[in-house]
């Protein structure tokens, strides 16, 4: 693989299991390791337990919902600065390009931790281009990314910004019904359903199950995601996951 791989986690996986899971896939080579932030999950929390255990594993957010956790209110040293990337998105908000325009404001004055966007819709993306260091893309199938990035670059010039893509992922067919809930959940977002009707896509057609499909996004985006879809999501499952998927790549990210 040319693009950096990474491993994704839900934002409530117990503290247990991420200090257990983080030194694993940084010793097989994986980019960084990333948590979304969901309610009843602090994914800076999260990180801080990783940072505790790794050195070099890059740690990101992806991503804090503004409407929900204004800047202020987040611990930004739960990681090193170096090693850190705050993911934010407007969550339901209303006036989302200015509650995330205002976010990247008050981020690049707090810490000198990489600011990406979580970026679904056009001005979003454009927003993300101008601003922040990347965009974080979701639910894309490898020709859909492509263009996302190229399109980013386009509006970004010669100012450098990341895209990257998070890709649901299972490697065992027990995960097959929590993948396919998952990607039917989305299916019934507006904002994801309107997406998917333009691309004439739907949201298991942009997820990995294999090497060979993840081989396909390989070159279409500066960084994979793999999301970590498991049947129970405990710590042997995950493990049992970041090990195959780091076969798929040869034992090394």
């Amino acid at each position: 693989m040319r693009t950096p791989v990474s491993i994704g986690l839900i934002g409530t996986t117990d503290a247990s299991i991420v200090a257990a899971l983080a030194p694993r896939i940084e010793r097989l080579g994986f980019h960084a390791l990333w948590l979304n932030d969901v309610p009843g999950g602090d994914s800076l929390a999260g990180l801080r337990v990783a940072a505790a255990e790794t050195s070099t594993l890059r740690l990101a957010t992806g991503v804090i919902p503004l409407d929900r956790r204004p800047v202020e209110s987040l611990d930004l040293a739960a990681a090193p600065a170096k090693r850190l990337s705050v993911g934010i998105g407007s969550g339901r908000a209303r006036r989302s390009l200015a509650l995330v325009g205002d976010g990247i404001t008050a981020l690049r004055a707090a810490t000198e931790a990489e600011v990406i966007v979580g970026a679904l819709g056009p001005r979003m993306r454009r927003l993300a281009a101008e601003r922040a260091d990347g965009a974080l893309f979701n639910w894309l199938t490898p020709e859909a990314a492509a263009s996302a990035v190229h399109e980013l670059r386009d509006v970004a010039g010669d100012r450098p910004v990341r895209g990257i893509l998070y890709v649901r992922t299972i490697v065992e067919t027990a995960a097959r019904p929590a993948l396919e809930h998952e990607a039917a959940r989305y299916d019934a977002v507006p904002a994801y359903a309107a997406n998917f009707a333009r691309l004439g896509t739907r949201a298991i057609d942009a997820t990995v199950s294999s090497a060979d499909e993840l081989a396909a996004y390989d070159g279409a985006v500066d960084e994979i995601v793999l999301r970590a879809i498991t049947p129970d999501g405990s710590l042997a499952e995950l493990e049992r996951f970041v090990d195959d998927t780091a076969g798929w790549l040869g034992g090394s990210a």
